[in-house]
Order: structure tokens, then sequence, then C-alpha cells
């Protein structure tokens, strides 16, 4: 893996180059997972980050601003207000900004405040949007369906397809946004070819990786200007803090810190910014287990005979298997696969699953089913009709479930997978 260039720079105004060993030199990202943005207490020595929960800090007459207007580099000034910086997320975001070899990085309270601090500074009445069809659910509904009574012209299109998304640009196009692998399909954007074309047209890229993480795919080499987590999933890790990132540059993120890290208010608690940076720590050695768990248990999945099908990057029956082994160093911890009367196999699941658990959300440290159903889905988010909708059932037929592998022993998911699915 090629070293990852540190171009962070650090706000607190205690930081040293020995209370920060992270700065000034070039380490590779295993490391930046551990120590970017790490800071040393000045006061007690201590490695593990603190947590500051004060929301106030003291302040000279003169220091900071009131308001955020005018104001080029936030993070340079004082420590004023939690909602506007706050030293624990602040380390949180140049340990985001380090580990995917980015300037800059803002940290919200949910991934889809991060959709939405980015599509609400980048985007205004008159200007248009193409997004994935099929992506996040929460980013897909914002998109499509609040974007536009703001004035905004959305176009959906299956990424996977360049052809499509090349032909759907228009002279006031601003943005487009996409998810490699996407939820729930697990379908591939090429993110070079979308970032050239998107470059050459005047428009910016932003890359929801949530799905991927850093360990396999750093959007922003591939060409991406704005790379987006939701950190509640895989970068946490654990299943118990909600959170969001976006990194970029650092014009690009000062803008969208001056404007919707201001003014929307979505702001990351500081107990969930330090809970978060514990679940960075073991970032790279929790992904590629479960990868590789990941790949033992498709392989098992697509032989067992109540499964009619699976999907997962790393199997060589995936349609775009050749982009994933270009574009993903690992092929991530997420699974589908379709069975007959999948309503009835979700029912069993849910009754018979002794280590694997029947429920909703994903990354966790522990392995996660859900069925989602096609015709729900298309009812609830997507709308999708004719081809559109063809390109989604080659994915998911009537009705895929969505397995998140966990950290439990891979024999032990398969024998619990292998008693469930039986009648």
């Amino acid at each position: 893996m090629e070293k990852a260039q540190i171009s962070t720079e650090a706000s607190l105004s205690m930081v040293t180059a020995e209370t920060a060993p992270w700065k000034g030199r070039s380490l590779r990202a295993e490391t930046l997972a551990l120590d970017g943005g790490l800071v040393i207490d000045p006061a007690t020595h201590a490695i593990a980050p603190g947590i500051s929960m004060s929301v106030n800090n003291v302040l000279t007459p003169g220091d900071g601003a009131f308001s955020a207007d005018g104001v080029s580099d936030l993070t340079a000034l004082p420590y004023l207000y939690a909602r506007w910086t706050n030293p624990t997320v602040r380390q949180l975001e140049q340990r985001m900004a380090a580990v995917e070899g980015t300037d800059e990085a803002l940290a919200t309270a949910t991934g889809v405040a991060a959709i939405a601090a980015t599509f609400l500074t980048l985007l205004k009445s008159g200007d248009h949007l193409i997004v994935s069809d099929v992506c996040y659910a929460g980013a897909s509904e914002l998109a499509r369906r609040i974007l536009p009574d703001y004035g905004v012209e959305v176009t959906a299109v299956n990424m996977s397809r360049i052809q499509e998304v090349a032909a759907a640009f228009r002279p006031n196009t601003r943005l487009v946004h996409c998810e490699s692998p996407c939820n729930p399909i697990l379908r591939l954007t090429d993110i070079a070819a979308v970032a050239s074309l998107a470059h050459d047209r005047g428009a910016l890229l932003s890359v929801d990786s949530t799905l991927a993480t850093p360990v396999a795919t750093q959007p922003a080499s591939l060409g991406a200007d704005l790379v987006i987590h939701s950190l509640t999933k895989f970068i946490n890790g654990h299943g118990d803090a909600l959170g969001g990132i976006i990194c970029g540059s650092k014009a690009l993120i000062e803008k969208i810190r001056s404007r919707a890290g201001v003014y929307l208010g979505a702001s990351l608690a500081a107990q969930n910014a330090w809970l978060i940076l514990r679940g960075i720590d073991t970032l790279f050695p929790r992904i590629r287990t479960v990868s590789q768990s990941a790949e033992q248990l498709a392989e098992f999945l697509s032989a067992h005979p109540a499964v009619r099908a699976v999907t997962y990057p790393g199997l060589e029956s995936h349609p775009q298997h050749a982009l994933a082994r270009r574009q993903m160093r690992v092929f991530g911890g997420m699974i589908t696969f379709q069975t007959a009367a999948p309503h009835a196999v979700a029912e069993r699941l849910a009754r018979k699953l002794k280590v694997a658990h029947y429920a909703f959300s994903l990354g966790h440290q522990r392995s996660i089913v859900v069925l989602l159903d096609t015709d729900e889905m298309m009812r609830s988010t997507y709308g999708l009709e004719g081809a559109g909708l063809d390109d989604y059932r080659a994915f998911a037929g009537d009705g895929v479930f969505r397995l998140s592998v966990g950290l439990e022993a891979v024999e032990d998911l398969i024998e619990d997978f292998d008693q469930a699915l039986r009648p």
C-alpha cells in the first residue's frame, strides 16, 4: 500500500512535535488510523484521547468571532463554543482526514447530516444534482423529495452505466453524488471515470464510501472531491454512537463548515466523537477480518440449497468483479443474498439465528441481517420503473437479504446460517 501523506493542520494551541507525533511525517494508512490527529495530553501525558465535554471555553477579549461570515478558517480560531469546534471532535476530524488522505474533514451528528451539509452548501436554486438512483435511503429521499422544494433540479441515474451518467449532465450541473458499493444492492461505481466526467464539465464529485471504508477504497485518490461516511457504521464499528464525516480539500470543507457546520446545527457530540475515535483504532484489522469472513460466508451461501443468488464484490460472479479488484483493496463486510419465499425465510431467520441477529443497520462488531423487500423499497424510497427497476432486480430480485458480517468466528456464522436457512 502506498504511503499516505499527512496534510492536515492541527488547530490545538498546545500541539507540538512532542505532543502530536503524527504531524509532519509520512505514515501508512494503518498507522494513521491510530496516530492521525492524536495529541498527547500536555498536562497528564495521556496517550488515549480525552473527552472535552465543556460547551464553553474561556477566551481573551477580542479572540474569535461571533459569526461565521467572513471567517475563512473556523478551525484556526481559539475554541469558543462546542457547536463550532470541540477538541475531541477536532481530533476525530484530523484522524479521518489523515486516513482518507485529504486536507481536512468536518464531523457531523449523523451520516445523513453529512450528506445534507454537502447538498445544502454546494447547491442552490437553479443548480442541478446528479445522484445515484440506488444509494443510502436517507440520501436518495433527501435529494429526490426535499431538494426540488428548494429549486434544485435532480436527476437519478444508474452510476454503473457511464454513458447514462455522461448524458445526465446539464450546463447547471454542480454536483454528482454516488456511493460505492451502494446500499443495499452492492453495485459499484467507477469512481475515477465519474470523477473525470464531472471535472470535465465543471462539477464536483462526492462519494459515500460508508460500505467500502478507507481500508478498501480511498475515493479522493481516485479523483473524488468529497468523501462521506456514516461514522455510525464500520468506522465506529461498535454500534453505539451516531456520527458522520465529510473529507476533502481545506477550501471545500471550510466552505461547508462555515455554512452547514455552523448554521444547520448538526454538530457531533464529544462523547460520540470519543467513541468513534476508539473504533478507528481497530479499523484496519476489523475490516480485514470481516472481509475475510465475508468471502468465506459468501462462498458458503452461494452453494447453499436455500439460496438462489449471492452478491459480493469479492466473488467472480459479481458483474463488476473486475472493477472491484481495481478499486478495492479488500472487498468489505457486506453480502446480499436471495431466496425463494423471502418473507417466510425472514421469519425463520429472525426466529432461528443464534449467533447473527435479525436487525437493521450495519457495520457493527456483531453480524446483522435483514430482508429488504423490492416492492417496498420502490414504494418507500427509489420509485424505479422500466429499465431502472430491471437493473435493481438484477441485483435484488423480489427481495434481498442484506448481511453485515461481524467479528464472530466465521465457522460459527456458517453453521448458524446453515441451520437457520433450512426449513
